[in-house]
């Protein structure tokens, strides 16, 4: 999928942060949204709604510091300036909408039909942003050398990818859900630990073997666009469905979602200036296993 997407970018002029903030960041959510669906229809939002957030800090955290682990992550400035404050904005957002009616003493909060509409008008302003950007080459100052492919096999390998993707993920997910259910462990806990991390696999793979081939916008791209993808497309979506029902004890996970998404731009500071390190990567990975392990205890 990566080698098909970068192929087209090439051909159409497009840069590959583009690529991986739309095509990529589209197959590699596949799971989040056909999880997320089949929750709201089944009434688990539980799953649902832990699979969207843990996803997110499972993105951030562990997807990111394993890529930076591979090689040194050069961050474009759009990306700083302009994405990743967008990716908290719409974590911001998530979380006044689920409080919202607890707030004006409405009720039980909870994520409702209007707040999904809500959550779809802002990824429609996102995705024009991202495509009216397409044509300024400013954005893409790394040189990279993509193979290029025929126009139908790019588009094969694309689908040939997102739908191993998508049945990878599912089988993993569906496991794993199945064998954590024989141990009596809560919906939210799953949806935060099993699913998020079952669902991120393919942004693992893709993020990872996009830092390999030394193409990192498309790597850091990816993870910035999933996480934006996974709030304002997939859980708006799910919940213009079926309103989705919201465990207050996640509350500390938005907002743990939201402060290590603020974290990324003083890090890419840190060290090497516009660039995800080895060290900021350790980093990252340290705080995951430290919030695993909280989630863990609190279960």
């Amino acid at each position: 999928m990566v080698d098909g997407s970068a192929s087209i970018a090439k051909k159409f002029g497009l840069s590959s942060l583009m690529i991986g903030l739309t095509v990529i960041a589209f197959g590699t959510s596949a799971p989040e949204l056909i999880v997320n669906v089949l929750a709201s229809i089944n009434g688990n939002s539980d799953i649902g709604m832990g699979n969207i957030v843990g996803s997110n800090i499972t993105n951030i955290l562990l997807i990111l510091g394993v890529s930076a682990l591979f090689a040194d992550l050069k961050v474009h400035g759009s990306i700083i300036k302009k994405q990743i404050p967008f990716s908290i904005l719409a974590a911001v957002v998530l979380f006044i909408l689920i409080n919202s009616t607890m707030i004006n003493g409405l009720g039980d909060n909870g994520l409702f039909r209007s707040g999904g509409l809500i959550l779809i008008a802002f990824f429609s302003i996102f995705l024009y942003y991202t495509f009216s950007i397409a044509k300024n080459k400013s954005e893409e100052d790394e040189s990279e050398e993509v193979k290029a492919y025929t126009n139908c096999k790019s588009i094969l390998m694309i689908l040939g990818g997102i739908l191993a993707l998508f049945v990878g993920g599912r089988f993993i997910v569906n496991s794993a859900v199945n064998i954590s259910h024989l141990f009596g462990l809560s919906e939210a806990f799953i949806g935060l630990t099993v699913v998020a991390i079952g669902t991120s696999l393919p942004e693992l793979a893709a993020s990872v073997v996009a830092a390999r081939k030394n193409q990192a916008g498309m790597a850091v791209g990816n993870i910035v666009g999933s996480n934006i993808f996974n709030i304002l497309w997939i859980l708006g979506l799910s919940a213009v469905i079926s309103p989705i029902a919201f465990n207050p004890i996640m509350n500390f996970d938005i907002i743990f979602m939201i402060c290590v998404s603020m974290l990324l731009i003083p890090l890419v500071y840190m060290g090497k200036k516009n660039h995800f390190t080895k060290k900021e990567g350790i980093i990252l990975l340290l705080l995951y296993s430290a919030y695993m392990a909280f989630v863990i205890i609190r279960a």
